[in-house]
């Protein structure tokens, strides 16, 4: 029986995203809006490209709730986006409304869903989901680090010519300026990036991917980027249907680990069938450290915000 799998919101990055899952077939797909027709043209258009994809997943559109009932995996894209001169944060309280009316529907509709946060500013909307649905920490995981973390390969890939498969590099810490990309960590080929690309260009590669999502939206000029993120959403969804075992950096509500608490922000973890199986503890430099806590506090200042 496949799983079945929502996705919440039928802008670009929810359609996206849910045109992902049903070409790869890892589940039938449920596609949720507030506007009617949307969700349900979308979805009806998604089905009838299955059969070229060679994909025997159901899609389907709707505006209630009561369709997406029984779901094991919410992907939640609702909300505002970004518009040129926004910051994420700007998004904060618009955001946190629809977020609160989304979560307590998805918790009675599925109460046994691992949700998938993708909304900005995402590691505070994971924690308004999380406080909303009562859901254990494990169950609800916001997706940031995977996104920031694949705009640093790509921009390393372009300056290295290597293959972006010969990248490893991770970005901790909130999804917002204050990002943390682990320099210290980051190999090309199985060599510190050091040793193949000068400071500079380093130090150029990190400032971009701390800005990744406002350059695309200052190209776009009326939208923000939504296959990069749509990606990663389904990246996440692979590894915790157990298609793929990578160690991905995600927004995580942390208890003590590297020393933070309370508070969701990007970690490297393990999932699996269960949502988060483990944090997984880093051998961070001291400035990487301090610069984790700093993005810790800048989340920590947004739920002070919307009083959570």
């Amino acid at each position: 029986m496949n799983k079945k799998i929502t996705v919440v919101g039928a802008g670009n990055v929810g359609t996206t995203t849910a045109q992902l899952i049903a070409e790869k077939g890892l589940g039938d797909v449920v596609l949720i809006d507030i506007m009617e027709g949307i969700p349900q043209g979308k979805a009806l258009d998604i089905l009838e490209a299955c059969p070229v994809w060679g994909s025997s997943s159901k899609v389907t559109g709707t505006n209630s709730y009561q369709d997406t009932a029984g779901s094991d995996i919410v992907v939640i894209t609702a909300g505002l986006a970004r518009k040129p001169g926004m910051s994420r944060d700007d998004l904060l309280f618009a955001n946190t409304d629809i977020m609160k009316q989304v979560a307590a529907s998805v918790a009675e509709a599925s109460p046994e869903a691992i949700i998938i946060v993708v909304t900005n500013p995402m590691d505070a909307m994971a924690q308004v989901v999380q406080k909303v649905t009562g859901f254990p920490r494990e169950r609800v995981i916001g997706m940031g680090g995977v996104l920031d973390t694949s705009r640093m390969r790509s921009f390393i890939a372009m300056e290295s010519g290597a293959h972006p498969k010969d990248i490893h590099a991770v970005v901790l810490g909130g999804h917002g300026d204050l990002m943390v990309p682990v320099r210290s960590l980051t190999t090309v080929k199985g060599e510190h990036i050091s040793k193949v690309l000068s400071d500079d260009v380093i130090n150029a590669i990190i400032e971009r991917t701390k800005g990744g999502g406002a350059e695309i939206v200052g190209l776009l000029k009326t939208g923000s980027a939504y296959y990069a993120p749509a990606a990663s959403s389904v990246e996440m969804i692979e590894t915790i249907l157990g298609l793929k075992k990578e160690l991905l950096p995600c927004a995580v509500y942390l208890e003590g680990e590297y020393g933070i608490s309370g508070v969701y922000v990007g970690a490297p973890v393990q999932l699996g069938a269960g949502g988060l199986e483990k944090v997984v503890q880093l051998e961070l430099t001291d400035d990487e450290q301090k610069a984790l806590h700093a993005s810790a506090d800048s989340v920590r200042g947004l739920i002070e915000k919307i009083g959570i």
